[in-house]
C-alpha cells in the first residue's frame, strides 16, 4: 500500500551519499556521515548547517558510545571521535584488504556489541557482517557484497540484515547473550534490473519499529518499504527522490523518521527534477521506532 506523507528536509544541507542516521538516545541530536564527502555531521535543533568532524578516509557507519563520543567505522579501521574536542584515535585496524574493501552500514547489539559490515569496492562476494569484540572484528556472515540493512527485533531475538548487491535480506535468530547468530533465512527478495522491466530498487539501510516491523530503503527506487516480522509488505512510502538509502527513527517520541539520501553520481536531469536529493529528510510515522543502543565498545 503506498502511502502519502508530509516530507521536508532538515535544513538546506546536501550530502554526496548521506549514510547512518542515528538519533543520539542521550544528547537527543541526530547524526550520520557523508561517506565520499568524508564526513561525520550532526544537526543541533535550531541550527540551519549540521556540525561536521572531516575524516581522513571515507566512514561508513557511526555509533554512540556509553562513555560518550562516537564510534566511526572508516575505511582505514575503527576510530573514536570525541565530539566535543574533535579528537581522533584509531581503536582497531580493519579487518580486510582496504584497498578492495571499505566498512558500511553497522549498528549496535542490544547487549552494546558494535556490528559492521564491508562492501566490496570490485562488486565481488568478498565482504561480510563483523561482530567487534573491543579489540578485534570475526566475520560472523561472510560471502556478501554489499552488507547493509542491520536491524533488531524489540524483543532482541531476531536480527537482520541485507546484501544489497544481491537484491535480499536476511533474517536470523540471535543470542543476545553470547552475541551469536543461528537459522539465517531469506527474508524478503527483489527483482534485479532487467530491460523492459520497472525497478522497484535495491534494499539499502534500514530500522525497526516498536512494532518489529522493519523499515527499509530502496535505492534508486525512492521509496522506504515498512515489511511486518512475517515478511508481509505492510506500507509503501513514496519519496522525493531516488536513492533513500537509510531510515532512522528520532525525536522527542521517537516518531519522527530521518532518511538520508544520495545525490553522487545521479545524472543531471534527475538532480534538476529532485532538488532534495542529498537531504536528510523526516516525516512523522505512527508507530515510533526503537532508541539507538549505546556501545560499550
Amino acid at each position: 500500500m503506498a502511502l502519502e506523507q508530509d516530507i521536508r528536509a532538515l535544513g538546506p544541507h546536501r550530502c554526496l551519499l548521506g549514510e547512518s542516521p542515528l538519533w543520539h538516545p542521550v544528547e537527543r541530536q541526530l547524526y550520520a556521515v557523508d561517506i565520499p564527502g568524508r564526513q561525520v555531521l550532526r544537526w543541533r535543533e535550531g541550527a540551519s548547517e549540521p556540525d561536521t568532524w572531516v575524516q581522513d578516509a571515507e566512514p561508513g557507519c557511526i555509533a554512540a558510545r556509553a562513555d560518550g563520543g562516537l564510534l566511526v567505522a572508516r575505511r582505514d579501521g575503527l576510530w573514536a571521535l570525541d565530539t566535543a574536542t574533535g579528537a581522533q584515535a584509531r581503536v582497531a585496524p580493519p579487518p580486510y584488504d582496504p584497498a578492495r574493501l571499505r566498512f558500511n552500514d553497522g549498528k549496535v547489539d542490544p547487549a552494546g556489541r558494535l556490528w559492521v559490515g564491508s562492501i566490496s569496492d570490485a562488486r565481488e562476494p568478498e565482504a561480510a557482517l563483523y561482530r567487534f569484540d573491543g579489540r578485534a572484528f570475526a566475520a560472523q556472515v561472510p560471502g556478501l557484497t554489499t552488507s547493509n540493512g542491520l536491524a533488531w527485533s524489540p524483543d532482541g531475538r531476531r536480527v537482520h540484515w541485507s546484501d544489497t548487491k544481491a537484491h535480499r535480506i536476511y533474517a536470523a535468530d540471535f543470542d543476545a547473550a553470547t552475541g551469536t547468530l543461528s537459522a539465517p533465512r531469506v527474508f524478503a527478495e527483489f527483482q534485479p534490473r532487467s530491460p523492459g522491466a520497472a525497478y522497484g530498487g535495491r534494499p539499502d539501510g534500514a530500522a525497526m519499529d516498536a512494532e518489529g516491523c522493519y523499515w527499509v530503503a530502496m535505492f534508486e527506487g525512492g521509496c522506504l518499504l515498512r515489511i511486518a516480522p512475517t515478511g508481509e509488505l505492510l506500507q509503501r512510502v513514496e519519496l522525493p527522490v531516488a536513492c533513500p538509502t537509510m531510515p532512522a527513527f528520532g525525536g522527542a517520541d521517537l516518531c519522527t523518521l530521518f532518511i538520508t539520501t544520495a545525490r553522487e553520481k545521479r545524472p543531471a536531469e534527475e538532480l534538476e527534477r529532485q532538488p532534495l536529493a542529498g537531504a536528510v529528510l523526516q516525516l512523522r510515522v505512527d508507530v515510533p521506532g526503537l532508541p539507538a543502543t549505546l556501545t560499550r565498545a
